[in-house]
């Protein structure tokens, strides 16, 4: 499987992650209005900009899939870093509206409890939300999708925040009805949270940012290729979900060309192998006793 099939692969996650939150908001806000629960109408607000991030990450996977052109050379896989900022902000607006509302809530004193059956709606959305995140977790792994693994751990907090609303309007039922709005201001948090993380790695691999962790784990596995002597420089880029490599090899100066250019080839089959990395570019200096201290 290529990589422009791995994303065609990746849509079923979308799609999935869309029909869950196009029922499971539909059925909170529903609920949540007729049974006057505070923490379950932010719950279903919450699943709104879910679906509205689940259709950013759709359009930047078929965006992704367009081959590259004499615009772009390296591809069109940026288009989900850029759908995904997209979302960040959409979701930031609907999370501050659900936190202004929750306050006003807590502020106006309300006495109002809600009907017991929207906690069990809030239990069955998050059922429903682990079974999503188990589906889309499996499917990102196989095929080593970061954008899918995001909207895996996404779905996985929209599981916890339905938990979090549902132990609020059962906390209301003991006569605590403050509990309730309390529920839908942890809930406006959650969204903002997720909203700033999603700003802030999209914005990070935007600007050519990479995690120097990963650096260091490819660093290794590249210093370990046969041949190699040392690593003089590296650096890496994301470009959405896929990663590009420049590094800069030192080999033996008696080797031949033919040599040198066998042990390019071992990296790149390393990286494929061992990172799913497709696009690696490596070139070929010369050891010698003057250069500076050997780096691996």
């Amino acid at each position: 499987m290529n990589q422009y099939e791995e994303i065609k692969q990746g849509e079923k996650g979308a799609w999935v992650s869309i029909s869950a939150y196009l029922a499971l908001s539909a059925l909170k806000l529903g609920a949540g209005y007729w049974f006057v629960s505070d923490a379950l109408v932010a719950d279903g607000f919450n699943n709104l900009t879910d679906i509205i991030a689940s259709v950013a990450v759709l359009i930047g996977l078929r965006i992704s899939q367009k081959p590259p052109d004499e615009d772009h050379p390296y591809g069109h896989f940026r288009a989900e870093t850029i759908a995904a900022l997209i979302a960040s902000f959409i979701m930031a607006t609907v999370g501050l509206q659900v936190l202004i509302t929750a306050v006003q809530k807590l502020f106006a004193g309300t006495e109002e409890t809600p009907n017991v059956i929207t906690a069990y709606v809030a239990l069955f959305a998050a059922v429903c939300m682990v079974g999503v995140y188990w589906f889309n977790s499996r499917l990102a792994k196989r095929i080593n999708n970061l954008a899918l693994q995001a909207a895996a751990k996404d779905n996985l907090s929209d599981a916890l925040v339905s938990v979090g609303a549902a132990a609020g309007i059962f906390g209301a039922q003991l006569g605590l009805p403050w509990l309730d709005p309390v529920a839908a201001l942890f809930v406006g948090l959650i969204i903002c949270k997720t909203a700033w993380d999603i700003f802030y790695s999209s914005t990070h691999a935007l600007t050519d940012g990479f995690d120097e962790r990963k650096l260091s784990t490819l660093r290794g596995t590249i210093a370990q290729t046969k041949g190699v002597k040392a690593i003089k420089d590296i650096k890496a880029r994301a470009h959405g979900s896929h990663v590009l490599i420049d590094v800069i090899v030192q080999v033996d100066p008696e080797l031949t060309l033919v040599e040198s250019h066998t042990i390019c080839d071992d990296i790149e089959r390393r990286m494929k192998r061992k990172h799913n990395i497709m696009s690696v570019h490596v070139h070929v200096e010369p050891l010698s006793n003057e250069d500076p201290a050997v780096v691996r």
